[in-house]
């Protein structure tokens, strides 16, 4: 049986670690390859603003969620500088983390009212650069109706935003 409750994803960086923590705590440098556009600077406690640039394609999600057996479901669009995140711990150059309402986008989401999901950023130094390991906890207590949608729509999602923050540090 699958455990809907943690997210984790690993990516080695060729990158240095200071290289790769600027790419994450930085609000210019996450919002190239995030794709959020952040209103201030992240700091442990702070609730961060931001606006999705180019909004999310309805039917483009909804194809995707049936890609992956789930009953497509209306998204929201988010509106320009709701809230992103609060962040909860910065420990450069190793540890980075923030809470959110995981898949925020659904539109049986009540981001007033729902609970959220811890995410954080962890990085090593190996010998091929760094290795940045992306978990996301804390879906159990997502409600049950939303909860597999929630967890399968960000599992994909961080595969990509691995990727992307590959490319960005990389320079591909």
């Amino acid at each position: 049986m699958t455990s809907l409750d943690r997210i984790e994803k690993q990516v080695v960086l060729r990158a240095p670690v200071e290289r790769v923590w600027r790419a994450l705590t930085d609000i210019q440098e996450f919002a190239q390859w995030f794709g959020v556009k952040l209103d201030q600077p992240f700091a442990p406690g702070r609730a961060i603003t931001g606006s999705f640039e180019g909004g999310f394609d309805q039917d483009e999600i909804a194809r995707y969620q049936a890609s992956l057996g789930l009953q497509p479901a209306a998204i929201r669009q988010p509106l320009p500088h709701e809230v992103f995140c609060t962040v909860e711990r910065m420990e450069a150059p190793r540890v980075f983390s923030f809470r959110w309402v995981p898949f925020g986008i659904d539109a049986e989401c009540d981001p007033e009212q729902e609970p959220t999901t811890l995410v954080e950023f962890q990085l090593e130094t190996v010998p091929e650069g760094t290795r940045l390991t992306i978990t996301e906890s804390g879906f159990e207590r997502v409600p049950a109706h939303r909860r597999e949608r929630a967890f399968m729509m960000n599992d994909g999602g961080w595969a990509a935003q691995a990727d992307n923050i590959r490319r960005h540090v990389e320079g591909a």
